[in-house]
């Protein structure tokens, strides 16, 4: 009798709120708000029948089967996850000093090279001649600077003869060192030792200072890079363990951030991570993409549960634990508070305690107070 009381008065407020309405739309809200309030008193209502009734066979009827768990303390791990990529410690591209055309390339991809060693040699042609005649005049002026020496050593001769010989000596000698070293700057030679990765050139090609023509990479040390949005700042250093994955070679390996830059990147607002590895993979390669998971928080005895099972209304979020009344279970309704969430589960933070009965399955069709079966 009371539900029907009640059904019949909020009909009677609908149609007031109908007939007063002048828009169309301000009428369905209205509705729909009284919708929304008379279907909870009604499940209320229900509910304290239920509850009320001390029949075993109408609460067997009503009760609902739902799945638990008990709550046991367990380790909470956050990890923020960023891409970056595998570099050697040392990795530089190496371009020519000089402008030219190559005329010999000397090294294939995946040669390993030494320092100093010549990876390509550009054409020098005219250098060489420059080179022939500045000896040859070398060659006769010297000649000249000996004898006139000897004529100076006897007091012979001006000391303006001797000196001149001299100088146009020391001049020639100081046009061939300096014609020299503009020919050694027409071989493109290794900084570093390491292993030839890319190769841009051709033979007869047109190549200038500035722009890389190799790749040079020393795989005896590798790190990982990557760039960490600023927001998390704070909660990332130097020596907070990472576990980095290669998808490419479905690999995890647990090292540790070797830095962190103290930078914020202007147009980005990022900063630099690197993590050193140990070259432990012959098929690791540069640029490799890394996904670097970096533990920044971890609760050693956390309440834990998946995120999916927490509810929310105007009060807050809760759910629901089953709690023994007498010879049956009545679903509770828990206020949470939630913490940190990471992969689908969340830290509870207050509102849970070991040994709870979390309900775990059913919980969408639960009113607070209802019988349920476990």
């Amino acid at each position: 009798m009371k539900l029907l009381n009640l059904k019949t008065a909020g009909l009677g407020v609908l149609l007031i709120i109908a007939s007063c309405s002048t828009s169309k739309q301000d009428q369905l809200t209205a509705l729909k708000k009284e919708h929304d309030a008379i279907a909870e008193k009604i499940k209320t209502l229900e509910a304290e029948i239920a509850a009320s009734d001390t029949s075993n066979a109408n609460n067997e009827a009503l009760a609902l089967k739902v799945a638990t768990k008990v709550m046991t303390p367990t380790v909470f791990n956050h990890f923020i996850e960023v891409q970056g990529r595998l570099d050697g410690e040392e990795n530089l591209g190496v371009s020519a000093k000089m402008p030219g055309t190559v005329e010999s390339v000397n090294v294939s991809m995946g040669d390993k090279v030494t320092k100093g060693q010549i990876l390509a040699k550009l054409d020098d042609a005219v250098l060489q001649q420059n080179m022939k005649q500045l000896k040859d005049n070398l060659g006769f002026v010297t000649e000249l600077y000996n004898k006139q020496k000897a004529l100076w050593d006897q007091k012979i001769g001006s000391e303006v003869q001797y000196l001149s010989a001299k100088n146009n000596k020391e001049s020639l000698e100081n046009s061939i060192k300096t014609l020299q070293d503009q020919i050694d700057m027409m071989r493109i030679v290794s900084p570093i030792n390491g292993t030839v990765e890319d190769i841009s050139i051709k033979i007869g090609q047109s190549v200038g200072p500035g722009l890389p023509i190799f790749r040079v990479v020393n795989f005896s040390s590798m790190k990982v890079v990557a760039e960490i949005a600023e927001s998390y700042s704070s909660r990332v250093n130097k020596g907070d363990e990472v576990i980095v994955r290669f998808p490419d070679l479905n690999r995890d390996i647990t090292a540790r951030i070797s830095s962190a830059s103290k930078y914020i990147g202007p147009q980005n607002r990022t900063f630099d991570v690197e993590v050193k590895m140990k070259p432990e993979f012959n098929n690791f390669k540069a640029n490799m993409i890394a996904i670097l998971k970096i533990n920044d928080y971890r609760a050693e005895k956390a309440m834990v549960l998946p995120i999916n099972l927490i509810q929310n209304d105007q009060q807050g979020s809760f759910v629901f634990i089953a709690v023994k009344d007498k010879d049956s279970y009545r679903a509770h309704k828990a206020p949470v508070k939630a913490g940190q969430s990471y992969n689908g589960l969340v830290e509870i933070t207050s509102g849970l305690k070991e040994g709870d009965i979390l309900i775990t399955a059913g919980q969408l069709d639960l009113q607070d107070g209802q019988t349920i079966r476990l």
